[in-house]
């Protein structure tokens, strides 16, 4: 497409997020962050790092039929949203930057939200800009003169997003890589959205897929696999004696050669990694990650990023990951720039940029890795007294 297109559907594939600017957010009063194409946010258990990765959640979620009514309703209400330390009719708000790097047009959208009196979530003000051009900006005339346009966002309406309909395809094209196992074995255990969005219809997923598309991923999954995990030889989908889809694999120590394992015999860690591997590689938007060390040996878990990276099939996605593991941070590859430290204050959280403390560049240009320079910053106080729990001194 045209980089210059005048409905705003220019090149979707090569936006990126450039900056996040938030207020009330969750447990964050106020958040200024670049964005790269690659980060890794560390922090301490409760300090912040999920909330984080759930705005991009929210922001394909408006994009998502339902838009601003079904994305505050996903997360029980604008009262769950809004920072606990802000006063309680406080507005959040959600600013993002984006880029064309294909030398196209930067981009800017900012919206503002609360709820009225009914608790219904209401549009305070929605910002779009390109190259600093103001394309949108509310509240405007149809607002003033009808409070219930208020209840939606421009985004998420196809006749009034025509001028930035590529920020709502980039936002939409945001996948979060959420798999749990254990749905995974048992799709029909579980209902609604938790069912779908932790992997409750995977295998069907996987089996929708056109056969070509299909069989080139499960093949480079296949060879992952074969280096992840010892003995490991195949793996293709097939139809059970009921019709219904399955991953199958063989390994190559059982004693029946012909024998095949199905998706609820596989291990945690082997589910784990074909969800990973087949998200990274079945779509094109930025990709959410959290704690992608579950169930994975730390051998493994060391050259995870590069294998996310390399599982890109060349689209230059963004990769948004949250992690608890030394080992994935000792990788080489990954820079202060792209690391953020989710520091806790009270109930209040920072996300400050690795390579604004000074003692991390310290230790970093002295020849630590970014995990023994920085994951000290966000470790909890005194753990060592959790050993004391049992005598109650703790």
């Amino acid at each position: 497409m045209d980089g210059d297109a005048k409905d705003g559907s220019m090149l979707t594939g090569s936006l990126r997020f450039r900056r996040l600017r938030l207020k009330n957010w969750k447990n964050f009063r106020n958040v200024d962050v670049a964005v790269r194409d690659r980060m890794f946010l560390l922090g301490a258990n409760g300090s912040g790092k999920s909330n984080l990765l759930e705005v991009f959640r929210f922001l394909r979620d408006l994009a998502l039929p339902g838009g601003l009514t079904a994305a505050v309703a996903r997360r029980n209400g604008v009262d769950a949203i809004r920072c606990l330390a802000a006063p309680r009719d406080a507005e959040v708000c959600i600013d993002v930057d984006m880029e064309d790097e294909d030398g196209g047009s930067d981009w800017r959208y900012a919206l503002s939200f609360g709820q009225d009196s009914q608790g219904r979530p209401c549009v305070h003000t929605e910002h779009v800009s390109r190259d600093g051009h103001t394309v949108l900006d509310r509240p405007d005339s149809d607002d003033r003169s009808n409070p219930a346009f208020a209840q939606q966002t421009h985004l998420e309406q196809v006749s009034r997003s025509a001028a930035f309909r590529c920020l709502q395809e980039l936002f939409a094209s945001i996948q979060p890589a959420d798999l749990v196992p254990q749905v995974v074995r048992e799709p029909d255990g579980t209902i609604g959205t938790f069912h779908q969005r932790y992997g409750g219809r995977f295998v069907q997923e996987i089996a929708r897929t056109p056969p070509d598309k299909r069989d080139f991923i499960l093949k480079r999954i296949e060879k992952a696999l074969r280096i992840a995990i010892p003995h490991f030889e195949s793996l293709g989908l097939a139809n059970g004696s009921t019709g219904v889809p399955h991953l199958v694999a063989r390994s190559a120590h059982w004693r029946e050669p012909d024998a095949l394992l199905t998706e609820d015999q596989f291990s945690d860690g082997t589910l784990r990694l074909i969800g990973l591997f087949w998200t990274a590689m079945k779509s094109t938007g930025p990709l959410l990650v959290e704690e992608p060390e579950l169930f994975l040996h730390p051998d493994v878990v060391r050259m995870l990023a590069q294998a996310l990276d390399s599982a890109q099939l060349g689209t230059r996605r963004q990769l948004f990951i949250s992690t608890h593991s030394p080992n994935l941070m000792c990788d080489e590859e990954i820079s202060l720039d792209e690391t953020l430290l989710l520091l806790t204050d009270a109930e209040v959280a920072q996300a400050v940029a690795a390579g604004s403390e000074e003692q991390v560049c310290l230790l970093v240009e002295g020849g630590s890795s970014v995990a023994e320079a920085a994951m000290p910053r966000t470790q909890p106080n005194a753990t060592w007294r959790l050993a004391l729990f049992a005598d109650g001194d703790c």
